[in-house]
């Protein structure tokens, strides 16, 4: 029985197998068809679509193509109707030209006419030259040639009359000048070395043993004069005195080392070239070295260390300098000394403030070889050997070339107005000073007001009694200031004046 079952199994199966074999044939086939019908149409549809852009193409070259024509054609039209123009051009300047070749040969005719006429009058003008040439001769008895020499003669006089004339006219313009420049310049160099000179000792004195030591010193024909002279840089005068001989001279180092040189060659007894030269250069030695321990000195007297080796150098050059008499290297030292103190009283740096003190007047040491005030030739040092800005600023306006922006800078203003006003510290003539006190009472009377005037502390502060009735006390400052203001103007006086106005009450100011 169950054999038939797989019997009838099998045969069920190769049926479906064979059922749906045919239907997926038949199926196939419609597919098939189907996406032939599909691709015929796409075929067909791509074939229109060929035509359709092939026809749009042709139309827009052809187009093109028309377009490219016209715009050739209006080329050429343009082309040929610039070439019209030219030609029209052309032809106007042939016209032109062939118009002015005939002008030009008209002229030419014309010109070769008058040139021929000129001709002809050049050798009439020569005949009538001649003629008279002769007759001149005739008349005034002289050749041409002798003529032309009396001439040149009579030239060269006259020539030689006005040179003479113009040359005296010259040399009185050029000596005029020259008095006038030379003037200038003297002016120029008294107002630059009388600040700092004229009330200073500019001469050094040497004693001699006797009065026959001048002539060895002079050596035969001035020799050995001459050799110091040039060695040191400055100028012997032997004159009358008796045993003695002046050094002179604006550089003090210079006076010094000639001194020494002198001390030493009178103490030798052998005074020639070679033994002046050795002298010298010993001399200079030590001096170099007693400017180097005066520089430390003055350093450690005042505590200020770090100081550059130059700047030590240059502050033992102060040594040999005066301002007024007063010595600059102990006037450093003393403003060092007292911007110290007052920056302790006030609370500042004490150290910036004597180092500010000592280095304040630097300058003065190379006045001598520096052009320039002390001042600015005390700054440049200063920032040449990297001082602080403090330091510099101080320098730069303890004589208020710049407005103080610093304490320190007051302070040290401060202290070197105090060094230089205190009683003794500076030497003046004493016509000078007298005159200068008078001057200062005189201009202090010429005020309204004022009753009584007393200059006190050698000039450095003035008294004024004022009239209660005409000056109160409102308007005493005003008065103060103009009193300032005209002691400024009209009178010289170094540091500064102070101005005391007496009333009820008082009004100070000072003209700096």
């Amino acid at each position: 029985m169950w054999i038939w079952i797989v019997i009838a199994a099998v045969v069920g199966i190769a049926a479906g197998v064979v059922l749906g074999y045919l239907i997926r044939k038949a199926s196939a086939e419609k597919q098939i068809g189907s996406a032939e019908l599909q691709a015929k149409k796409l075929l067909e549809d791509a074939i229109k679509t060929a035509e359709t852009k092939r026809k749009e193409m042709v139309l827009e070259a052809k187009a093109d193509i028309l377009s490219s024509r016209n715009e050739l054609e209006k080329e050429i039209k343009e082309r040929r109707s610039e070439l019209s123009k030219q030609e029209q051009r052309m032809a106007t300047k042939e016209d032109n030209l062939d118009r002015k070749a005939d002008a030009i040969e008209k002229k030419d005719e014309i010109l070769n006419q008058r040139i021929k006429e000129t001709e002809e009058l050049k050798s009439k003008l020569s005949e009538a030259r001649d003629e008279q040439l002769k007759l001149l001769e005739k008349i005034s008895g002289y050749s041409v040639e002798e003529a032309r020499e009396l001439l040149i003669q009579n030239l060269e006089e006259e020539v030689r009359y006005e040179k003479a004339q113009k040359l005296i006219e010259l040399e009185a313009e050029f000596k005029e000048e020259a008095d006038k420049k030379a003037k200038d310049i003297i002016s120029l160099a008294i107002s630059r070395c009388a600040a700092d000179h004229v009330a200073e000792a500019t001469i050094s004195v040497v004693p001699l043993p006797n009065d026959d030591m001048k002539g060895r010193i002079i050596g035969r024909e001035g020799r050995n004069v001459r050799a110091i002279e040039s060695l040191t840089g400055v100028e012997l005068i032997i004159d009358d005195t008796p045993e003695v001989i002046t050094i002179s001279g604006f550089d003090p180092v210079r006076r010094e080392i000639a001194r020494l040189s002198l001390e030493k060659l009178i103490a030798d007894g052998r005074i020639h070239p070679t033994r002046i030269e050795g002298m010298v250069e010993k001399a200079t030695k030590e001096v170099e070295q007693s400017i180097k321990a005066a520089g430390e000195k003055a350093t450690f007297d005042t505590g200020v260390h770090g100081l550059n080796i130059e700047l030590v150098k240059l502050l033992g050059r102060l040594k040999y300098r005066t301002s007024y008499g007063q010595n600059v290297l102990n006037h450093s030292v003393e403003v060092s000394t007292l911007a110290g103190v007052m920056a302790a009283e006030l609370g500042a740096d004490v150290t910036l403030a004597k180092r500010a003190g000592l280095l304040h007047d630097i300058g003065k040491a190379l006045t001598a070889e520096v052009e320039g005030s002390h001042v600015q030739i005390g700054v440049d040092i200063a920032k040449k050997y990297k001082e602080g800005k403090e330091v510099i600023h101080a320098i730069e306006a303890h004589h208020g070339d710049v407005e103080p922006h610093s304490l320190i800078a007051v302070i040290v203003q401060a202290a070197d107005a105090i060094s230089a006003a205190r009683p003794g510290a500076r030497r003046e003539n004493l016509e000078n000073y007298i005159k200068r006190l008078e001057k200062l009472e005189q201009i202090a009377k010429s005020f309204d007001g004022v009753e009584k005037t007393f200059a006190i502390q050698a000039g450095r502060e003035i008294r004024i009694m004022v009239k209660p009735e005409q000056v109160n006390d409102e308007t005493m400052a005003l008065v103060a200031r103009d009193i300032v203001k005209k002691i400024e103007s009209e009178l010289e006086y170094p540091g500064q004046i102070k101005v005391n106005l007496i009333r009820e009450s008082r009004v100070v100011d000072y003209a700096k």
